[in-house]
């Protein structure tokens, strides 16, 4: 498990001399801001996807992953997601980090040089032991599913 005091380093290397570095933008943010590294505008028209390079490749601490969100404001004022809802970033990986943005609003998205288009998050991987059982532990909820447990 990572300590709290122990200090990470997230290793960066930029693919495009011009390409902005993932930022924190408050004190208390959990996630940095990824940003487009592109040369000409992108249109993303509704229910259209694109894959927007950030011009940036990482190297991440052992037992960690990046995981990169939609940003809140793009989502929820302009339609703009991250395609597959969080894509993870593998700790071996150490290729340009491209992000799959989807339009789901009505009209055309306008993607610019310097935009900031999705957000990164480092988190810790757990990987256990894998057990084959017979049978499975009993709960209260047990096999229910989607909407089991009420609206």
């Amino acid at each position: 498990m990572i300590q709290m005091e122990q200090k990470l380093s997230l290793k960066i290397k930029k693919l495009d001399n011009f390409a902005s570095l993932p930022q924190y933008k408050t004190q208390g943010a959990s996630a940095m801001d990824l940003v487009a590294a592109i040369d000409e505008d992108v249109i993303i028209p509704p229910g259209e996807i694109r894959l927007i390079p950030t011009g940036i490749a990482i190297e991440l601490p052992k037992n960690t992953e990046a995981q990169v969100r939609s940003r809140s404001g793009l989502a929820i004022k302009q339609g703009i997601a991250v395609v597959n809802g969080i894509g993870t970033i593998d700790e071996d990986y150490r290729g340009e980090i491209c992000v799959g943005l989807i339009n789901h609003s009505k009209k055309d998205f306008r993607i610019q040089r310097g935009d900031r288009i999705a957000q990164m998050a480092i988190m810790e991987v757990l990987k256990p032991q894998i057990v084959i059982q017979e049978e499975l532990s009993c709960t209260k909820r047990d096999k229910g599913g989607f909407g089991s447990t009420g609206v």
